[in-house]
């Protein structure tokens, strides 16, 4: 939870003139109230939500959908009376329908930017939907705001009726006066109206001539204002419609005055949600009027880049107003502000007080985006505090006891600002007191700025690592400040060249020279001395910054190179693998179809070239898997081929470049690059056949028959039209030919291939007749066809 700040923080920052610019940016009297008495928010949420909508209201304003709230009025007064029974006047009323319209409008922009504006979306979404109740409102009254006949029957009756009097009475009246007798008795030959009654001006001398009621006479008493008596009864008739027609209209007023009374809890909540998004806009236009960034709320110290003071810029100094990168070095605590007087030391305290301030508030800095700002618990100021003569107190002790109350009340999360700290007292004496208030603020946690003048506090912020230092610079030649902060140095008061240059006798400026080197040179010297040993050390760091940087972004590059290399080589073998399996898989095919055909070969020479076409297909495959497994190291124990012979066994021992392998009955030592381990189970050794065995296979073949190359015809893999128009074709010219059988190959797949070719060669004029496959030809996966002669 976020503390208070006192009244005197507030005022010695300017937060009130800031209030004001922003309350001069708003559009409606609500909204005004709010920005006017707009504090620092006591949550950090509701800090967050109040800079999100002001952001957003932003973004609307870029993209020229500034929401409509600029007709809204407040009408919670009104409202007040109406919850109290009271009748409002029909302005009044006509200002509560201004109100809703001016919600729904509100409403509709909202729900149409709710992606671009979502916590407006939200806000809108509370409002309510009351145009029914604003027509009711508007149908009663005319632009002026008076009722119209239309807001009731019994008041357009009652005013006719009146009309239809008053014309009654003006034609009876004119006629008076054209009657020579009246006309005798008057004093001028005219009418008025006299307490709502028609009168006619009659001489003194004529009344009794004139029967009728005297209303008024003249200051002369010459002339009396007299009602005919011919006129009376039409006069009461006409008082009592207008009287009749009065009561009408205010009990429409209370009716509608009830209507709204009801509602006036709504209406209230809509007028302060209005109210809200009003102060969010005027937000918003401050923030571009200031140029300013939204910053990164939280952490546990300040950063603001291109920072400037956000009051002098709304001065329309903006050109003259120097922006300054502003921070709280870590691991410091305070920030020593030193350099000439009028250099802009007190600008910049105030300038990181006020954003304080403003980050609580929800509003953005008048700095550069990426700045960051802590939500600090509270702020204290000590800035141009002067005597107070009520209570005889001179500037230094007034400066003391507003020191007093920041030391008993600042702790962590506290921000303290001082400016000129233990000033107007001795320099030696305002020294120690400051050095020992700062030890005590900084041992409580809070962060610190002050500005000062005093050498022993410079030399404190070069020497303690919980102090940092910083200084404002100041041209000598045109003797005006440059309103430059540099963070990391301290500034010299440069008083006695400021005084030479404003005409101080040469002499006197001298002497004085001459007397501060001789005095005070002891800590001036530490001074230089230290900042001269920091601007060194600021240098080999800033040195090995860039080195440390060079050496991160060199490393960086050679990693992506590393990682490129990798991929590559990822890439490489990945292509490579796929290219290998699609050739393993071919050549596998390959050697499955040449075994099928020397399952169904007829003549033992096609049997013959088709065992060696698959055992150079093997060898083909073997040398294929060869590389893929090369990268393998042999071991005891692995399975592996033996790549000219084609056999397989198992790695026994490996001794140099040699294995010993087990393979069937046999050892045998074999070299290491005619090897390659196996992605198959071992296979049984193919030792060559005995002499005695060749025989016998080869009496085998002689005993078998001979038959002559029957003509094969290959449809696997077509479709049945394709596969149909293909026989046809082939059975053509076969038996063109001369050929009498034919084998149709068509595998067994799912059947129906087969079953269609043989319902096809049932019914064709070519064949004489067709059967399934022996063993021998190939099966059922084969339909031997017989031609017809």
């Amino acid at each position: 939870m976020l503390g208070p700040i006192d009244e005197k923080a507030l005022r010695e920052l300017g937060w009130p003139r800031l209030c004001a610019e922003l309350a001069s940016r708003s559009r409606t009297p609500m909204g005004r109230e709010r920005c006017l008495s707009l504090l620092p928010a006591d949550d950090e949420q509701v800090a967050r939500r109040r800079l999100q909508l002001v952001e957003e209201s932003r973004l609307l304003r870029q993209h020229e959908r500034e929401l409509p709230v600029s007709d809204a009025v407040d009408i919670r007064p009104a409202l007040g009376r109406a919850a109290r029974e009271g009748s409002l006047e029909p302005a009044d009323l006509l200002q509560v329908s201004r109100l809703i319209r001016a919600s729904d409008a509100v409403r509709r922009s909202c729900f149409s930017q709710a992606d671009r504006a979502p916590l407006h979306f939200e806000m809108a979404q509370t409002l309510a939907e009351l145009l029914p109740l604003a027509q009711e409102l508007e149908r009663a009254f005319d632009p002026k705001g008076s009722l119209l006949d239309s807001a009731s029957a019994l008041l357009a009756e009652l005013r006719e009726k009146a009309r239809g009097l008053h014309r009654a009475i003006k034609a009876r009246i004119e006629e008076m006066l054209r009657d020579e007798k009246v006309a005798a008795m008057l004093r001028d030959n005219y009418y008025s109206v006299r307490g709502d009654r028609y009168v006619l001006p009659i001489r003194a001398e004529h009344k009794a001539h004139l029967p009728g009621i005297v209303h008024n006479a003249s200051n002369s008493g010459q002339t009396l204002f007299v009602e005919p008596q011919v006129l009376v009864e039409l006069g009461n008739q006409l008082t009592i419609a207008e009287a009749g027609a009065l009561e009408e209209e205010q009990r429409i007023l209370a009716e509608l005055s009830a209507a709204v009374g009801r509602r006036a809890d709504v209406l209230a909540r809509d007028v302060e949600t209005l109210a809200v998004i009003d102060e969010t806009s005027a937000g918003g236009r401050l923030a571009d009027d200031l140029a300013a960034g939204a910053p990164e709320l939280g952490g546990d110290r300040f950063e603001l880049f291109k920072a400037r003071h956000p009051l002098l810029v709304l001065q329309r100094k903006t050109g003259d107003v120097v922006a300054n990168d502003i921070a709280l070095p870590a691991p410091a605590q305070a920030l020593v502000i030193s350099g000439p007087n009028a250099g802009g030391k007190t600008v910049t305290i105030t300038s990181v007080g006020l954003f304080a301030l403003m980050a609580r508030a929800g509003l953005p800095l008048a700095a550069a985006a990426g700045s960051r700002m802590p939500l600090y618990r509270t702020v204290h100021t000590a800035i141009g505090d002067e005597g107070d003569l009520s209570r005889d107190l001179s500037t230094f002790t007034a400066h003391l006891s507003a020191l007093r109350r920041i030391l008993e009340e600042a702790g962590p999360g506290s921000l303290v600002l001082i400016d000129e700290i233990a000033a107007d007292t001795d320099p030696r004496e305002g020294a120690a007191i400051a050095i020992a208030a700062l030890e005590k603020l900084v041992g409580a946690g809070a962060q610190v700025l002050i500005t000062t003048h005093l050498e022993e506090l410079k030399a404190l912020a070069l020497a303690d690592e919980r102090f940092a230092p910083a200084s404002v610079g100041f041209d000598v030649d045109r003797l005006a400040p440059t309103y430059a902060l540099r963070l990391g140095e301290v500034g010299a008061s440069s008083a006695i060249e400021i005084a030479r240059r404003v005409g101080l006798p040469e002499e006197v400026c001298e002497r004085a020279r001459q007397i501060l080197g001789s005095g005070a040179s002891v800590v001036s010297q530490a001074v230089a001395l230290l900042e001269k040993e920091r601007a060194a050390l600021l240098q080999e760091r800033s040195e090995m910054a860039a080195a440390r940087a060079e050496l991160e972004r060199s490393q960086a590059a050679l990693e992506r190179e590393r990682e490129r290399l990798r991929e590559l080589e990822r890439e490489t073998r990945a292509g490579a693998r796929a290219e290998l399996v699609e050739d393993l898989s071919r050549k596998r095919t390959q050697v499955a179809e040449l075994i099928a055909e020397l399952q169904a070969a007829p003549k033992m020479s096609q049997a013959v070239e088709t065992q060696r076409a698959v055992d150079r297909a093997i060898a083909e495959e073997d040398r294929e898997e060869a590389p893929a497994a090369a990268a393998v190291p042999i071991a005891p124990g692995m399975t592996v081929r033996h790549l000219r012979l084609g056999t397989e066994g198992v790695v026994l021992d490996v001794t140099d470049d040699h294995a010993t392998v087990q393979m069937g009955a046999l050892k045998s030592k074999v070299a290491l690059e005619d090897l390659a381990p196996s992605q198959r189970p071992a296979r049984v050794a193919r030792f060559r056949k005995s002499g005695r065995e060749k025989l016998e296979r080869a009496e085998q073949v002689r005993a078998a028959p001979l038959e002559m190359r029957v003509p094969r015809v290959d449809v696997r893999g077509m479709r049945v039209e394709e596969a149909l128009r293909a026989l046809e074709m082939e059975m053509d010219r076969l038996l063109r030919a001369g050929e009498e059988i034919v084998q149709v190959l068509h595998g067994h797949g799912s059947g129906a291939l087969k079953s269609a070719l043989r319902e096809h060669l049932a019914r064709s004029p070519y064949v004489a007749r067709s059967r399934p496959g022996e063993s021998h030809e190939g099966g059922d996966a084969v339909t031997v066809v017989s031609l017809r002669g």
